[in-house]
Order: structure tokens, then sequence, then C-alpha cells
């Protein structure tokens, strides 16, 4: 039961320690001296990680679906734990919940921070944060994919018509697209890199953006975020590919594999996606233009690009929301709410869930009309079936149910209501800044204490786990 977790926990451990390793020596390019607090935190890892490796390493023939969670959960908690090493002592990090919180924030790619000035951090630090950022997000797709067809609330139609195998094992479905999975991450996030470079960064901070990017991570290398550059092909660099990290990377696979757009093009959800980014665009930047007698031009150049980084849950912002207006705190809020693609790299509750509760209500719309009506629920042109919507319905109540709860705890250690329920769903979403000012694009959560900061490394971690994932779990346990 417990050999194939603890074998492979301890290979990310072992993944995590040579990882390490990478920001020493990048150091030592720039400054001629290693970290060498990344190099012991590298070797320690290494060790335990390949000691928990080699003493349950086995050929693993399958892996039951309990076990599968197990796996994720706690590969998804102690991650940030190993993470957090090198960041203790290094730069301005001194506390190991800070350290947590960063690593956590780095590794679920939710990108909030506990620096008040990362431009004076090491560019090891900073290198570490936005390597998480990357990590995090193919580890959040390959999750996707592992867990989705058992949840039932994944949308992967296409991926599972091509991948039939949904019983209780699922690696010899993952050993199939994992490699697949990454190889296509890799080639995007080297895309990404090269056209920043092109466009005038240096390698350091275009290999940095690409991985925040891409990740939908947003971890920052600059105070200012991408406002620090005030260029607008920059910008539209990041924005596409921050687009291209909020769509499903399964489907990448297959226009590689079968040369064809098709299975981008001719999908619902990745047609409502990008539909509903065109529109609430539009719309916001006449009003935005009308209120602040802004041109068109540059009212659309704000709008479109902080528009996309909230609701890709990236969190790039290249101007501060919350200084726009009481209007803005209510529209992004519900942004923050969307998400992007199932199997993409972004957080929240996604789009394919949303457009099961929209086909369920438009199904008791049209029967309270119509009674004898028989009435289909449709996405595109599939049929949703009744369980699908069990499962959709019951992980967004656990979702808001999980944003409530963490609110009434963060308020009860002394946090006032619209700080608390800011950082809440900030971190449970996945977009990394709140709805005020001391939390917003501008902000950081270096204020809080120890207990809000744990809190809240607990609450990305749920938010990244999709909150059912852990109930499911639970309930699993209690019946065995």
């Amino acid at each position: 039961m417990l050999r194939p977790i603890l074998m492979i926990n301890g290979f990310i451990m072992l993944v995590l320690g040579t990882m390490m390793m990478l920001p020493a020596f990048i150091l030592y390019y720039d400054s001629g001296k290693p970290d060498y607090i990344f190099i012991e935190s590298g070797l320690l890892s290494i060790f335990i990680g390949g000691a928990l490796f080699l003493a349950n390493r086995g050929t693993i023939d399958k892996i039951s679906v309990l076990q599968g969670y197990l796996i994720t959960i706690c590969s998804w908690f102690l991650t940030p734990l190993i993470a957090a090493l090198p960041f203790l002592g290094n730069g301005s990090i001194a506390h190991f919940y800070d350290a947590v919180y960063e690593a956590t924030a780095g590794i679920t790619a939710t990108g909030s921070t506990i620096l008040t000035n990362v431009e004076i951090q090491p560019k090891s630090v900073l290198l570490w944060r936005s390597m998480l950022n990357g990590l995090g997000g193919v580890g959040i797709i390959i999750f996707a994919v592992a867990l989705s067809p058992f949840l039932g609330t994944g949308g992967m139609r296409l991926f599972n018509n091509e991948n039939s195998d949904t019983e209780e094992k699922f690696l010899p479905k993952i050993r199939y697209i994992a490699n697949d999975i990454i190889i296509v991450y890799i080639l995007l996030n080297i895309i990404c890199a090269l056209l920043l470079k092109y466009l005038g960064m240096d390698w350091f901070e275009a290999s940095n953006w690409a991985m925040a990017t891409l990740s939908t991570g947003g971890f920052s290398i600059k105070n200012n975020s991408i406002a620090y550059y005030d260029s607008a092909t920059i910008e539209t660099v990041i924005g596409i590919f921050m687009l291209l990290g909020a769509l499903p990377i399964t489907y990448f696979v297959l226009i590689f594999k079968k040369k064809s757009f098709n299975a981008v093009l001719h999908n619902a959800q990745v047609n409502t996606f990008l539909k509903l980014i065109v529109l609430y665009t539009l719309l916001l930047t006449l009003f935005y233009a009308y209120q602040n007698h802004e041109s068109l031009l540059k009212s659309f150049r704000i709008i479109a690009f902080n528009l996309i980084a909230a609701i890709t849950s990236a969190g790039i912002f290249s101007s501060d929301y919350v200084t726009w207006g009481p209007w803005a705190a209510v529209v992004f809020l519900i942004l923050f709410l969307h998400g992007g693609c199932t199997g993409s790299t972004t957080g929240s509750i996604k789009i394919f869930r949303w457009q099961v509760v929209w086909a369920f209500l438009k199904k008791h719309m049209i029967k309270a009309i119509s009674p004898n009506q028989v009435v289909l629920m449709k996405n595109g042109d599939k049929i949703i079936d009744d369980n699908i919507v069990n499962s959709v319905f019951a992980l967004i109540l656990a979702f808001l149910f999980g944003i409530v709860f963490f609110t009434l705890v963060l308020s009860l250690s002394g946090l006032d209501f619209m700080t608390a329920f800011g950082a809440t769903v900030a971190n449970i979403t996945g977009i990394g800044t709140g709805l005020t000012e001391a939390i917003g694009p501008r902000g950081n959560f270096a204020a809080f204490t120890p207990f809000v900061k744990y809190t809240l490394s607990f609450v990305m971690v749920l938010g990244r786990l999709e909150v059912i994932t852990v109930l499911v779990l639970f309930f699993r346990l209690k019946l065995n």
C-alpha cells in the first residue's frame, strides 16, 4: 500500500534536490560565489529522497485510485516543505513560515509573495521561485489528467476519447501522455523566452518570465511586475502565453501529433473561454475609457492584459485594479472565480464547470415553460451525463464552502472581513492578489501572522487539489 507512495515522493524529493543545484551555480556565474544554502538544501533533499526511493524501489504494475489520491495529496503537501529549505536565511526570508508560504505560492502557481522587495533578492532565489512556478504548472496539468476521469469533473472529453482506460489503475495512461505533456510544455516555455529575449530582455529575465507566464503562476522578478518594462509588445507576448497556459495542454499534444488545429477550434470549452475574454474586454474597455477619459487604444491595452491576467489566474498585472474604483473589486472577483480551461495550468473553478451549471439551469428553465419537453443537457455537441452534473455541483459547492470557511477562520484570527475574504479567494483560486490595497497587485502578504501564513499555505494546496479531492480521499479512507 505505502511502497509506491514512499517511492514516488522520494523520487520527487530527489528531483527537487537536483534542481536546487541550478540556482546555486547561476549565482556563481553571476557573482563568482555559489549559493551554499541551495547546495546544502539540495544535498539534504537528494539524500533523504534517494534513501526513500531506493528503499521502496520496485516495479509498480498498477496503482489503485486510493493510492493515486494519496500520492497526489502527499506530494502536493510535501513538495512545498522541501522547496522551502533554500529560502531559509537566503535573501529576505528568515522564518520557516515565510519560506513555506513562498514555496507553496511557487509550486501551486499561485504567485502571492511575502517579499516586499524582489529586486534586492539574489538571482538564485528569483530563479528558484520561477522554477517552482514552472514545475508546479506542469505538475498541475498531470494531476488534472490523472484524476479528472475519476472525479468526473474534468471535462477533458477529447483526452478521454483518445485514452479510454478509466479503470482502477491510471498509471499506464499517465506514462502514455506525461512525456508528451512535458515536452510540449518545455517547448512553449522556450518559445516564450526566445520571444522575450528578442524584445529586449536578457536571458535571465526572459527565462524567469516565461516560466511564470506559461505556468500562470505569476511570480515577478520586478517590484512593478510587467509594468516595469512599459512595453506594449512585451505585454502582448506575455498576454498570449498566459492564454496558452489557460488552454488544455493535452490539446496542444494532439495538435502536434495530428498536425491539425481541430482539437482546439472545435472544442466548446475553448471557444466559450475565448468568446468570454473578447466580450469582457470590449465591454470593460468602453467602460474604462468612459470613466477615465482615456483613448480606446490605451484603455484596450490596460483592460485586455489585466483581464487575461485575472481570468487565467496568472496575476501578472500591468496596473493596480484596486485603484480603479469600487466596481473593479466586484468585476475582478467574478474573473477570479472563472479560471481557464480544465487540463490547463490555471486555478479556480474553470470554464467547463460553469458550462455545466449553465446547461443545468437552461434545462430547468425550459422544463419550467414546457414540462413535457425532453431536454438534454449539452456542451457543444456532447451530451452532459447526470453524474458529471452531480460531480460539478459537488466541486463548486466544496470550493465555495472552502472560501466561506477559511474567510471565517482568518476573520477570527483578527483580519478585517475584506482582507480575510480577499486573501482566501486569492490563494484558493491561485490568482495570488486580493481585493484590498495591502494584498492587491502592488501589495504582499508579509504583514500577516505565522498562523495566517500557514493557513493560507494550506488553502493554496487545497485550491490546487480542487478541494473535492481532499474530501474524496477522506471518505475513501473512512470507508476503508
